[in-house]
């Protein structure tokens, strides 16, 4: 069974998710982080990073969104998450996950802190900059899914189609919204008709963005 320590609408969303939709046994471990629990000792001797989501596999703690993504569809290949290795989409599945990890999520998290960065009185710069750098990724994922879509690899959603999901949800309130991209607006309005995605929001008390 998997232990999956998260916090509601954070990083860990999408392993929540993806443990829904694909029928694993799982337990869950709230982290509070306004009492800041992801900063207690007890918690960053499994997460040394002070972050969420940490995932126990068999046993160990193993962190970083993206590669649990990853890992988790590999565990359960049969399930049919990941494209088939050494296929083309397998490829595409890859970059796609790299680039939302190092080039879409980081400046999110710039927009939701920039009260904390440079020392403070920042803000409009740094969110500006930021929103210029989603956007542009975007730009990019729309245009991809206009040529390869509807989902990232093709015709059947996987694992980076969920990811994707959960950071066009954290736009819902910035000035220019995933959705208002044609083909991301597509991409989200399938993900979200899964049951899974009802079943994870009522788990994790979230509304916005039903």
């Amino acid at each position: 069974m998997y232990q999956l320590y998260y916090s509601p609408g954070a990083a860990s969303l999408v392993l929540h998710w993806l443990l829904i939709d694909m029928g694993l046994p799982h337990a869950l471990r709230k982290v509070d982080m306004a009492a800041k629990e992801h900063k207690s000792p007890e918690y960053l001797k499994l997460n040394p990073s002070g972050v969420v989501p940490t995932l126990i596999i068999d046993g160990t703690p193993m962190v970083e969104t993206a590669a649990l993504v990853m890992t988790l569809a590999d565990r359960h290949p049969e399930l049919g998450y990941a494209p088939a290795v050494g296929s083309e989409a397998r490829a595409w599945y890859h970059q796609w996950i790299v680039h939302l990890a190092n080039a879409l999520q980081p400046p999110f998290r710039d927009w939701f802190y920039a009260d904390q960065l440079y020392g403070g009185g920042h803000e409009a710069m740094v969110q500006a900059e930021s929103r210029t750098r989603i956007e542009a990724c975007f730009d990019r994922l729309d245009q991809h899914l206009a040529a390869r879509g509807p989902f990232v690899c093709g015709s059947e959603p996987t694992a980076a189609d969920f990811y994707a999901t959960m950071l066009m949800r954290w736009s819902r309130n910035m000035p220019r919204p995933a959705t208002t991209w044609p083909h991301l607006a597509e991409l989200a309005r399938r993900m979200k008709a899964r049951p899974s995605f009802q079943v994870l929001y009522e788990r994790e008390g979230l509304t916005e963005w039903p």
